[in-house]
């Protein structure tokens, strides 16, 4: 039957019509609902991992031992499992595996613009990428057919516009393959120097094979219109194409982009009189083009940055202006703000009187670099905020007295506790703040080996971040409640002048958790009200100047009281009754 299915939706049921069998993965957007969905299938196992190279390598571990596996990150995710990666390339597989990584072109929700195709070259891993809905679901299932087919793990490009998206999607039943024997052969398993070498071996044999089947391969597909323009587009950037040039042009359309077909694009190039290539990020289809010979206009005409439009291609083949329509009046900007009651403002609004540097990393916390809070000073990676700030005390001698590092509790699993783990045997003096939340949040609360809860919501072991600091070699740990001001600075101020490394746990569970329980809404007595704006400067959404005096939206207060410590003059208050 038929179905309008999200992007990431259509993937989660195509591994269920593949008959995957073990999916681990840890969550980034925009790939997070893959596994989401996936979960809701019982006959798919599914975990979130503690970061993207566990969860590939229990991938790795599945597929060898006969089941169809999967694991799936985001583009900066792939970075962290790059390891695995290129290893599996040259073991292979023995069931299929596959791996979904998510392309976030635009920056919506990423530090950085990255184009994951150039991993699928590096490490000589074929790499499919679909368009709709209806490709994400099909090439899944594809691409465990090539996983097997060419003893090879497979990549399934995707990006933010087709994840998030819905499209008629065509579903069947389930295919359970069953799980393959598994046969003891270290000469492919074992990637001691003596087995890798060979292995290389089978590895460029495998990619002139696989080369070979893109030649003709059904999702390489060619429609011929008026030949004087031809484009040459994958993925989200040929529906930006069809829709703003229609059938004026012909198109050659590749669902495999790694590797890439060499005569299929030297024939389409020679029936056409100018050739574009139209790709999102860098000019990876183009270079592949160039470099067999094929002269295109790419990267002259589009931009390396951020994402494409209908009306961009438009204007740059046509030189098309699209109309538009614009408001007469000036909006003002919304930008991103941690949300009302949210525990990690108090800790900011602390860390701001006490003026200290803060190494900030990958979480909703760092909207604390944002007015009027301002208190994140760098962001480079996950759990690069540990080991930045031991880097920063090494070099500047006497910074531990006025520098944290803040992190987010799934990401300090993930790959902070490696940096304490530096600061502690490197004999280092550096304060961590741990923004405890209870839940992993950015991503839209998923569990995490903190929370007790697997992502079926089944009770597990939890780690206790108190005993992890400690085993690591950090006699100091303290834990603060975030909504206490006082306290929370008055710790913070007390680790901060110690003669060794010290751990701040700031717990308060994620004010959105359905569990927590809130307080009723404050409001502002307007006779107490002075306008001094004491309680604007945490930069709380639910406290405005209305006729100028604070103002309190009883829809969004959540009661936490963190302005109430801040107003002198008592004129925030709890409604009586």
């Amino acid at each position: 039957m038929k179905k309008l299915l999200l992007g990431n939706e259509a993937v989660a049921r195509g591994l269920y019509e593949a008959g995957c069998r073990v999916a681990s993965s840890y969550p980034g957007t925009p790939s997070t609902e893959i596994t989401e969905y996936a979960a809701k299938y019982e006959d798919i196992y599914c975990e979130w991992a503690p970061n993207e190279k566990v969860a590939m390598e229990v991938a790795c571990g599945a597929a060898i031992a006969g089941a169809r596996s999967f694991c799936a990150m985001k583009h900066v995710g792939l970075n962290v499992a790059c390891d695995p990666l290129f290893t599996a390339s040259y073991t292979g597989v023995n069931a299929g595996m596959v791996i979904a990584v998510a392309d976030d072109p635009g920056m919506h929700s990423s530090q950085n613009e990255q184009d994951s195709r150039h991993h699928a070259q590096a490490s000589k891993t074929m790499m499919l990428e679909p368009s709709d809905s209806a490709e994400c679901l099909a090439y899944t299932k594809l691409a465990y057919e090539l996983s097997e087919q060419f003893d090879t793990p497979v990549i399934l490009r995707l990006s933010t516009r087709v994840s998030h998206s819905r499209s008629l999607s065509e579903t069947a039943e389930r295919v359970d393959n069953g799980v393959k024997d598994y046969v003891k052969d270290p000469q492919k398993y074992v990637m001691m120097p003596a087995m890798a070498k060979g292995r290389h071996v089978v590895v460029e044999e495998r990619f002139q094979a696989e080369t070979a089947w893109a030649e003709t391969a059904s999702i390489n597909t060619v429609e011929y219109n008026d030949t004087s323009i031809g484009v040459i587009a994958a993925g989200i950037s040929y529906q930006y194409a069809k829709e703003a040039l229609g059938d004026r042009v012909s198109y050659l359309k590749l669902g495999c982009v790694y590797p890439l077909p060499v005569e299929l694009i030297k024939e389409f190039a020679d029936k056409c009189d100018t050739v574009y290539v139209i790709e999102q990020l860098d000019d990876f289809i183009e270079t592949h083009c160039r470099k067999i010979g094929v002269d295109v206009i790419g990267k002259e005409a589009f931009s390396f940055c951020g994402e494409y439009s209908q009306a961009m291609i438009a204007k740059a083949i046509f030189s098309e202006e699209k109309k538009s329509l614009q408001a007469d009046v000036a909006i003002p900007g919304r930008p991103p703000v941690l949300c009302a009651g949210c525990p990690h403002r108090g800790l900011f609004y602390a860390l701001k009187k006490l003026k200290v540097t803060v190494s900030g990393d990958i979480g909703c916390y760092t909207l604390g670099a944002l007015a009027p809070l301002g208190m994140i000073d760098t962001c480079i990676c996950m759990g690069a905020s540990v080991s930045a700030l031991h880097g920063h005390n090494k070099a500047r001698e006497g910074s531990n007295r006025h520098s944290v590092a803040v992190i987010g509790d799934s990401t300090f699993i993930h790959s902070g506790v490696t940096g304490l783990i530096d600061i502690a045997y490197n004999q280092g003096n550096s304060t961590v703040i741990i923004l405890d939340n209870s839940i992993t949040g950015m991503t839209g609360h998923q569990q995490n080996p903190t929370t007790g809860y697997t992502i079926k919501g089944d009770p597990t072991a939890a780690v206790s971040l108190e005993a992890l600091c400690k085993a690591v070699g950090i006699n100091r740990v303290a834990v603060v409640d975030p909504y206490d001001l006082k306290q929370t600075e008055e710790v913070i101020r007390q680790e901060l002048e110690a003669d060794e490394p010290s751990v701040v746990i700031s717990r308060r569970p994620c004010a959105l958790l359905k569990y927590v329980k809130h307080n009723p809404p404050l409001h502002v007595d307007r006779e107490k009200c002075t306008s001094c704006k004491m309680c604007m400067r945490i930069g709380c959404p639910a406290i405005s100047i209305k006729e100028g005096k604070a103002n309190i939206d009883f829809t969004q207060c959540v009661g936490c009281d963190v302005c109430t410590q801040l107003c002198k003059f008592g004129a925030i208050q709890h409604k009586e009754g």
